[in-house]
């Protein structure tokens, strides 16, 4: 296995606007809570100093491309619990990891995933990224309730 495929110098991977701009089109996001002054993607958004672990998503329709590291699992649960507790859609770019822990315990089963064709170009990159990425969305318990 090259390694180099599963490292980066950095842990952000800034969302393509465009891909963005679909997906806002859709859910009309009200908050950002994985960004900073540079990369949001919504007016209201958390920086890392303000951590969107710590804040409460509740009611919100959340963009969240978290940060790509060893914290990622975090990230998932959080998106689970406050769909689930707070009434929160919560809308993930995250890579394709169907092999973790994380996506067994948070993701299968639990919410709407949908796969990428091709790899993204993250933050204007003239090539596309060394993994495969993958939407998830899970939906506010109360939304799930009006469309059974």
């Amino acid at each position: 296995m090259n390694r180099a495929l599963l490292s980066s110098k950095t842990v952000e991977w800034e969302t393509p606007q465009d891909f963005f701009d679909q997906l806002d089109a859709k859910f009309h996001f009200s908050i950002d809570v994985a960004a900073n002054e540079n990369n949001r993607k919504c007016p209201r958004y958390y920086t890392k100093e303000q951590d969107g672990l710590a804040q409460s998503w509740a009611g919100e329709t959340v963009w969240c491309n978290p940060p790509y590291g060893r914290e990622i699992g975090k990230w998932v649960e959080k998106a689970y619990i406050e769909s689930q507790d707070g009434g929160a859609t919560v809308v993930m770019l995250i890579p394709s990891r169907t092999d973790t822990k994380w996506f067994h315990t948070w993701i299968y089963n639990r919410a709407e995933v949908r796969f990428l064709c091709g790899r993204l170009k993250f933050g204007g990159a003239k090539n596309g990224a060394p993994f495969p990425s993958m939407v998830v969305v899970f939906r506010a318990a109360i939304e799930r309730g009006r469309r059974k």
